[in-house]
């Protein structure tokens, strides 16, 4: 397992897969209203389509990619398993979540978080990989300590961590060491879930102004550039356009560094902090 390696979008995965840099969340989002900002998403020209059982909205999000008529394997598209006490239980909620999405595998399959029946999961996650409902595996709200130590005890080194992530709580040198391990990180809440200002912070925007974007896009840029996929989630449609607008300009070192002085160093969700 060597260094990750990107291109100018996307980030190659273990199996050398191609994971979308630029990406659309959907927590939080629920019916006929999930199901068209997903079309609209995938109409605007994103490709990676973040879901997860725990958000109860998979059919939703299934729906709304085959409205847009975009072939499946164009997309990229991730859920995420919670706890079921078992292998075969986990092997079960798998395929009730194909089944849902209307699809025969996902791209990215992740364990939501580190439960306590984590290697039982895991292992379901790793027989869907075998066989192919899954084509590739990761973890989501694994610590370093946490990812170094889940590492050591799979079969399978997990080819993503998705995570909080954004310029309050930047995480970089979480993301050099998963970079190193050739492990992709994924910021979820990459805008700050509309808690912490972060699309109105006059650094930013004195900063997306100089590239004619939006304080929001210049937040975004900041951590693909630090190697972060990003997933935002919004229920504007004119945002959902402006989200994906981040791959057609770059910043200075200089603007990096106003960006670095932002960073919080702690979560902004409590329920979150033992994941950091």
């Amino acid at each position: 397992m060597g260094r990750l390696a990107y291109t100018a979008d996307s980030a190659i995965l273990q199996n050398g897969a191609a994971m979308p840099l630029a990406g659309f969340g959907t927590w939080e989002l629920r019916g006929p209203a999930c199901s068209d900002l997903v079309c609209l998403a995938v109409l605007a020209g994103v490709r990676h389509i973040d879901t997860a059982r725990m958000y109860g909205n998979e059919e939703a999000v299934g729906l709304g990619i085959r409205k847009s008529g975009i072939p499946r394997e164009r997309l990229f598209i991730t859920t995420k398993l919670m706890d079921s006490g078992s292998v075969r239980g986990s092997l079960r909620d798998i395929d009730d979540s194909l089944r849902k999405l209307g699809t025969d595998y996902v791209d990215l399959l992740l364990l939501h978080e580190p439960y306590a029946g984590k290697y039982e999961i895991y292992r379901a996650m790793e027989q869907a990989l075998g066989d192919g409902r899954a084509r590739a595996i990761g973890v989501s709200n694994f610590s370093l300590p946490a990812l170094r130590e889940f590492c050591g005890r799979v079969s399978v080194v997990p080819m993503a961590d998705q995570v909080e992530a954004h310029v309050l709580l930047q995480r970089e040198k979480f993301a050099s060491e998963l970079i190193s391990m050739g492990i992709a990180p994924a910021a979820w809440s990459p805008l700050g879930g509309g808690v912490a200002g972060i699309p109105s912070n006059p650094v930013l925007s004195d900063i997306g102004r100089a590239h004619g974007k939006s304080a929001a896009q210049a937040a975004l840029r900041f951590l693909i550039e630090e190697g972060f996929a990003v997933i935002p989630r919004t229920s504007d449609p004119r945002r959902i356009r402006e989200n994906h607008e981040i791959l057609d300009f770059a910043l200075t070192g200089a603007e990096k560094e106003r960006i670095r002085a932002l960073d919080r160093g702690r979560s902004l969700f409590s329920w979150a902090e033992a994941y950091v």
